[in-house]
């Protein structure tokens, strides 16, 4: 098995300036909704001057920006809560109830295209929509985990043996249809079409050299 580092190579010396930090959470609602709530902050390691806030202090964030968006299965947006409880402007919070216009937009393929399309330039903000575009691929991951973990609920339930939760489910066999290639496939590397992972679980999609040229 081929070994990685799984650290940075010590840094020079240094001093900190800024840290930006961002926490993302999922979860499943007793109403069988989910809530895919986000929070990005910045701050300082000194203090300094701001004309709307007067001192702001190392450590207290100038930028407090936090996001719920609620969805149901199909990963439309049924209720969105945007609030911004620090910022170094005092209009900033001014333009939160334009969010309001992602009710009912399906978040998945295209979903950049959406945020550009609603929230580009000054309609809209900076940081709200960073962490809206990031928050795509964390509703991706707590649905589809949920999904996985019923049905090895319900394969336990009747006596038969879970698999170990690998890659996510195809989002076309949750209703049962046809099997379409699902979107999250050449988003990186590891799930490039043509790379091993996909031609063990997604075998119809596989577009590198077949099994006999391999063993060439």
């Amino acid at each position: 098995m081929t070994s990685y580092p799984t650290d940075l190579p010590l840094p020079a010396p240094r001093e900190e300036i800024h840290q930006r930090n961002y926490d993302f959470r999922g979860f499943h609602r007793a109403d069988g909704l989910y809530d895919i709530e986000g929070r990005m902050t910045d701050v300082k390691t000194y203090d300094f001057p701001n004309q709307w806030r007067g001192t702001i202090p190392a450590g207290e964030p100038y930028h407090d920006m936090r996001i719920r968006l609620t969805l149901d299965d199909d990963f439309a947006i049924v209720e969105i809560a945007v609030v911004t409880a620090a910022s170094p402007y005092e209009i900033c919070p001014a333009i939160n109830p334009a969010f309001q216009q992602l009710r009912g937009a399906r978040v998945g393929p295209g979903w950049s295209r959406v945020l550009r399309q609603h929230f580009s330039g000054s309609h809209g903000c900076t940081h709200h929509v960073e962490m809206l575009r990031a928050m795509g691929t964390v509703a991706f991951q707590t649905i589809y985990s949920q999904r996985e973990r019923m049905k090895r609920a319900q394969i336990k339930h009747a006596g038969g043996e879970s698999k170990a939760e690998g890659p996510p489910a195809d989002p076309g066999d949750a209703s049962g249809g046809t099997r379409r290639k699902p979107g999250f496939l050449d988003t990186c590397h590891a799930l490039a079409s043509d790379g091993e992972i996909v031609r063990q679980h997604w075998p119809e999609f596989y577009t590198g050299p077949a099994e006999t040229d391999r063993d060439c």
